[in-house]
């Protein structure tokens, strides 16, 4: 027994797919009557969709509806290629300098000598210089754990030494045998370039 062919699912034409992956509307995929006109090349105001395909056209550019939730529509007559290219281009740059942040860690117990303490506290205000966060805290060990209030001072001690670089982002707190502080490093004041 044979079936009658199937008809083809939307997602199988060409154009539809063409229309699920773009980001943006661009030119006859824009189905509303009438679109707001914004940009260098244009007289910005509302437009009948037709007008605005043709002045478009005229430019040998692409309609794209840059904001699709105004009312109308805000869409700009640009070359939609460049325009892609031009933002990834931007989103590769600002992730090339956005620097990944790593958690260091510090760590010390309730009998840390002085010479120790400065040496932990010179690493993690590097640390705190280099955009990381500080994760520091007093291990207690068996007995030790009697002694959590020297441990609670050792790391106010290591807050008030470490507050040019570093915020503190909460008072010690008790988790297992270690008593923790997080800090994270000051904003940068950006220098003042008007002279």
């Amino acid at each position: 027994m044979a079936f009658p062919p199937r008809p083809p699912r939307g997602n199988f034409n060409p154009r539809f797919r063409k229309e699920q992956q773009q980001e943006h509307r661009t030119n006859h995929m824009i189905r509303v009557p009438q679109v707001r006109l914004v940009g260098e090349n244009v007289e910005v105001g509302v437009y009948s969709i037709q007008d605005a395909l043709r002045m478009a056209h005229d430019q040998a550019l692409d309609l794209v509806e840059i904001s699709p939730t105004a009312d109308p529509p805000v869409c700009k007559i640009i070359d939609y290629n460049k325009f892609l290219y031009e933002k990834k281009r931007k989103e590769k740059e600002m992730k090339a300098k956005a620097k990944v942040s790593e958690v260091k860690e510090i760590r010390f117990t309730p009998g840390t000598d002085d010479h120790d303490f400065d040496f932990k506290s010179k690493h993690a205000e590097n640390f705190l210089a280099e955009g990381n966060k500080v994760k520091a805290y007093v291990q207690f060990k068996g007995r030790a754990i009697q002694f959590k209030e020297r441990g609670e001072l050792l790391l106010l001690k290591f807050a008030d030494r470490l507050k040019e670089v570093g915020v503190l982002e909460g008072m010690p707190k008790m988790e297992g045998k270690r008593m923790l502080v997080i800090f994270a490093p000051k904003p940068q004041k950006k220098a003042n370039t008007n002279k």
